[in-house]
């Protein structure tokens, strides 16, 4: 498995978890939990983003992915 393959998990299991927290911070009526789940909602969005940089730098950078010109 490659590093762009581990990270696209990574990204997958970060969605579904953002997905989780939303859909509790919606069902809750505990405002203190509704907060909590909105706030790992957003630490989640924040991991994705990092991650797709990560990601898309990998993409870019990767020799392998660089087509040679001659």
């Amino acid at each position: 498995m490659t590093v762009q393959q581990d990270l696209q998990k990574a990204i997958a299991a970060a969605q579904s978890a953002l997905g989780t927290y939303a859909t509790f911070a919606q069902s809750t009526q505990d405002q203190t939990a509704k907060q909590m789940f909105q706030e790992l909602s957003q630490d989640a969005q924040r991991h994705i983003e990092v991650l797709n940089g990560r990601l898309q730098y990998l993409n870019q950078n990767n020799s392998m992915n660089q087509q040679t010109t001659t």
